[in-house]
């Protein structure tokens, strides 16, 4: 049976719908990965937390053991090879691709776990599955949806009513532009291309139209089939990928398959700017998951990958994020106020049932959060595990010196005693800018100034 609390919002239906998976005792998720030709960027983190979320949220439903979460690496790609080119210009390019692929993929596990995003149940990378690639190509041909020209194998959208069912556009109101290449061995403006001829200086596999290499889109088809089946659950992504990323993978699997949809569930995060702006090299505003976390380049400072992810979930995943300092320090202020509240509780409890029910409105975190500020101690730990925050609480307590604290206060106290309220007021703003509040009162029974703190 499903569960009729969850509701996700449905690319394809437009509509927010109750979630129904094909079989509870195996939800199944696919995710497209990283092309993995450079470090990751902070665009790539949002999908990665996002949809890391989702997960977790389909572990705690189904269990942990009824939930198969693919997300692949694509290591074959025209923008890997001209990487590989330029790095190691001396050395044959399959070696070259294979260093800078090593390299970009093991600091995007890397960067991925300090978001605190947990491991896919299955990461495929493109060039282990060619042979299924292959298979689909094969079949496309024999079914008459796709055909050679050009030194290339394509997909004849023209083929299929279904074309256009996700993206909700038109073939005929498509133009021909940046997107869509208009080559004269086309049959349409928009035939992708499934298989392409390589030279004697790029990647290839003997194929049965030559030595090639595959299209972008046929290898995710190929993938989710091969670890999800022909038809699985959810399909997700940025709301780039919409088209023609996933119009094309939903066409060229529906049509491999005689299947009226390759998921039933489509979802997409939304855009992402930096202070206003659209990230881009040309305005130096291109910042990698790594620079955020360990380099002083993003507002004078380096970031816990936590608060990245708090960060990125604060707004609706389907809605645009503005990314700004500012977003960083409310995200990391409230982290803190966690870290306090939560203390060296256990986090082996049972998380809050009001924040799983908002999480099940459509990953309604902004509900969540409102939840979470009212919880404290063992419960707190718990749901904010189920969120995926552990480390950055741990953190936070380890380093955290009340008895210094302590002392400061005291000290604080005596100066105020004295009436010496320069030294006093210079403690205050010492422990705030440390992150600790102060708050002063007065015992009930004596009358005597007291001070607490916590965390700002």
């Amino acid at each position: 049976m499903g569960n009729p609390r969850l509701k996700l919002y449905n690319t394809l239906t437009r509509q927010k719908d109750a979630f129904q998976p094909i079989d509870p005792d195996n939800v199944r998720m696919y995710v497209c990965g990283p092309t993995v030709y450079d470090y990751a960027h902070i665009g790539n983190a949002r999908p990665a937390i996002v949809f890391d979320l989702l997960f977790r949220l389909l572990r705690h439903l189904y269990g942990a053991k009824h939930v198969t979460y693919v997300r692949n690496i694509t290591d074959v790609d025209d923008k890997i090879n001209v990487r590989a080119a330029r790095d190691y210009p001396d050395m044959p390019l399959n070696e070259a691709i294979a260093l800078v692929t090593a390299r970009t993929t093991e600091q995007y596990h890397l960067d991925v776990r300090r978001l605190g995003c947990l491991q896919p149940t299955i990461e495929p990378r493109a060039t282990d599955n060619i042979a299924q690639m292959q298979q689909m190509i094969s079949t496309l041909i024999d079914k008459g949806h796709a055909y050679q020209a050009g030194g290339e194998v394509l997909f004849d959208v023209k083929s299929t009513p279904q074309y256009g069912a996700l993206s909700h556009r038109k073939l005929e109101d498509q133009q021909a532009g940046a997107r869509v290449a208009v080559e004269s061995h086309k049959k349409n403006p928009g035939d992708f291309v499934l298989w392409k001829l390589s030279s004697n200086n790029e990647p290839g596999w003997d194929s049965p139209w030559g030595i090639g290499r595959p299209g972008w889109h046929i290898e995710c088809s190929a993938m989710s089939e091969r670890y999800l089946g022909e038809v699985f659950d959810i399909h997700g992504g940025g709301l780039d990928l919409i088209f023609p990323h996933h119009e094309n993978e939903n066409a060229q699997s529906c049509c491999t398959h005689g299947t009226s949809q390759m998921a039933n569930v489509w979802m997409h995060n939304g855009y992402l700017q930096v202070e206003g702006q659209k990230m881009s090299k040309s305005l130096g505003n291109f910042i990698t998951i790594n620079a955020l976390l360990d380099e002083d380049k993003f507002g004078g400072r380096s970031w816990p990958g936590e608060v990245l992810r708090l960060a990125m979930l604060m707004t609706h995943y389907r809605e645009p994020i503005d990314f700004s300092k500012r977003k960083l320090e409310e995200a990391e202020t409230l982290l803190d106020k966690f870290a306090r509240k939560v203390g060296d509780a256990p986090a082996d409890g049972t998380a809050d049932q009001q924040i799983v029910d908002a999480l099940c409105d459509d990953l309604n975190f902004s509900a969540a959060m409102a939840r979470l500020s009212a919880l404290e101690g063992a419960q707190l730990a718990a749901t904010l595990h189920l969120l995926g925050f552990d480390e950055y609480r741990k953190s936070k307590n380890a380093d955290l010196d009340e008895a210094m604290i302590a002392e400061r206060i005291a000290a604080r106290l005596a100066f105020l005693e004295q009436k010496n309220w320069s030294e006093a007021d210079a403690i205050r703003d010492d422990l705030l800018e440390k992150g600790i509040q102060l708050k002063d009162g007065k015992d009930p029974d004596t009358g005597a100034r007291t001070t607490t703190w916590e965390i700002k």
